[in-house]
């Protein structure tokens, strides 16, 4: 077994709420300089800047997973991952299809585009990729686990956006890979609340929109190697500590 330094809630560019510091080279650049052997790129209701940093990670040797911190009908964050490109295209088709065509002011909410590796513009999202979709956290569960990716409800202990604040509990049937806590949260206080069910498996991430916050909270993963099932393992095993 060793040691694998994670951060799984990072923004690019894409978000709204991202820096436009975050083209894939600074992120990739800046999990490296904080000696992250893994990161996840986790924007707003949004896969589409997901390939071109997993390409600049393969070249450095930095292990990056694709997903999305995805916003359900209830308004609940949750960060939804995935191992392969087909089964990110497959939950981007369901996005595009569920998002609320709401146009976005970039003036006010901020840009939302696509940059590739030298940062040029490839793409701009026309729909504000803040809002919820259409559809509930429960649908959304269960799609991500049919692609046999990972579900995890995001900063469950924030005042907004989070499971407990929007819902009032998790609830049983909801199927939760992990639960990921903000850094100022108390662990213990969390496996004690009677609100989560049983899910006693944390994490912690730095939800970066800026460089300089990326790594700024992570997870120690222990692992045989760096892959996604064993990922997998570590959270259903929780060998893992949080930082």
């Amino acid at each position: 077994m060793a040691s694998f330094k994670a951060d799984m809630h990072i923004h690019t560019v894409l978000s709204p709420c991202g820096s436009l510091e975050m083209s894939p080279l600074n992120i990739v650049q800046s999990a490296l300089d904080a000696k992250l052997d893994i990161i996840a790129i986790t924007d707003h209701n949004s896969t589409r800047q997901v390939t071109i940093v997993k390409h600049v990670a393969q070249k450095k040797g930095l292990f990056a997973i694709g997903g999305a911190e995805v916003n359900s009908a209830e308004e609940v964050h949750c960060l939804a991952l995935f191992e392969t490109d087909e089964q990110l295209s497959i939950f981007q088709t369901f996005i595009d299809k569920h998002i609320l065509k709401i146009q976005n002011k970039p003036d006010y909410f901020g840009y939302q585009v696509v940059v590739d590796e030298n940062e040029n513009i490839t793409h701009e999202e026309p729909w504000l990729l803040i809002n919820a979709l259409d559809v509930g956290i429960l649908e959304i569960e269960k799609l991500v686990h049919s692609l046999d990716g990972l579900f995890i409800p995001a900063h469950i202990d924030r005042q907004f956006n989070g499971i407990i604040s929007q819902l009032g509990f998790i609830p049983d049937e909801l199927k939760c890979d992990a639960l990921e806590l903000s850094p100022n949260a108390k662990t213990e206080y969390w496996k004690d609340d009677k609100r989560k069910s049983n899910n006693n498996i944390f994490i912690r991430n730095s939800d970066a929109h800026t460089p300089r916050d990326i790594a700024r909270q992570f997870t120690i993963f222990e692992m045989e190697d760096i892959s996604f099932q064993s990922i997998r393992k570590a959270l259903v095993s929780n060998s893992l500590h949080i930082h």
